[in-house]
């Protein structure tokens, strides 16, 4: 397969962002040197759970039972499987547990009926590509799963999550990237969704939010820093990796230093910038004459 050449990087999606708050270096194995990852069979169960509940609502309201959505789980992972063959390696060698796996699918997407009825929903969008360009240049993009438009014209985005609900110290992750999207759709439509809601099929759990003009607009200056380091970082090829609990799932600790190992060579130009200047009282003041 042949590899695309390097390139900057020219937009910001939520999963980017994330990557690089984790981790700057993983962010530059994964959008810069474009280094290949394993499959993982949670991110394709997910992938095949998504797929499920976006294809339901093609069914009259009526017809959206639990049933008909587990039903959709084999054809939906048979045609994630013929778009990605190398998907098959993740139970080349166990066909039971294929069949688990598809158990668990379908789990998840009927615990889904506990949490919302589709019988009484008909969404305005489904798996929104969403796109907008900030005043500063910044282009920012992604998918929403689902959203939303009361008759009264309230917007809501619903997003799924195949995993478990956060602890409460530990929900501002997943609220950041509803906001993402929230900034995207506001920029874009001119809208300011009135609900922000996040499923946790794997828990149970719903998790909202009401964002406020205020918030979006924290949004936007938190991603215009993240940015500035990104566009730093992409410059001088100064990326540090940022060690923490998810290193032991990363699939590149043969190129990170922090497990010995060894990037690959910086496949982007460097351009030098002049230091960073010091704060006031460090400079001293010019000799009289100067």
């Amino acid at each position: 397969m042949k590899t695309r050449a390097a390139t900057p990087p020219t937009s910001l999606s939520p999963s980017r962002a994330a990557d690089f708050m984790q981790c700057p270096l993983l962010y530059r194995f994964r959008v810069i040197d474009k280094l290949p990852e394993k499959p993982s069979a949670a991110a394709t169960r997910g992938t095949v759970v998504h797929a499920v509940l976006e294809r339901l609502f093609d069914a009259p309201a009526a017809e959206r039972s639990a049933g008909r959505a587990r039903g959709l789980v084999a054809g939906e992972w048979e045609r994630l499987l013929a778009k990605r063959p190398e998907l098959a390696e993740l139970f080349a060698e166990d066909g039971a547990q294929l069949a688990q796996w598809l158990t668990q699918a379908e789990e998840l997407v009927e615990r889904w009926f506990t949490l919302e009825d589709p019988t009484r929903l008909e969404p305005a969008e489904r798996e929104l590509f969403v796109e907008a360009r900030l005043e500063s240049g910044l282009r920012l993009r992604g998918i929403i799963d689902r959203v939303d438009v009361a008759p009264t014209g309230e917007v809501r985005i619903v997003d799924y999550k195949t995993g478990k609900a956060p602890r409460p110290e530990y929900a501002d992750g997943p609220l950041f990237q509803m906001k993402f999207y929230a900034l995207v759709l506001w920029r874009l439509r001119g809208v300011l969704p009135r609900r922000l809601q996040l499923v946790f099929l794997g828990s149970g759990d719903v998790l909202t939010y009401d964002p406020q003009e205020g918030d979006l607009r924290a949004t936007e200056r938190k991603l215009l820093a993240l940015w500035d380091a990104i566009s730093r970082a992409t410059e001088t090829g100064d990326w540090r990796p940022k060690p923490g609990k998810l290193c032991g799932w990363c699939d590149h600790q043969a190129h990170c230093p922090e497990f010995g190992g060894t990037p690959p060579p910086y496949p982007l130009m460097i351009q030098p910038r002049l230091p960073e200047p010091r704060a006031a009282e460090e400079v001293a003041a010019p000799e009289a004459g100067d």
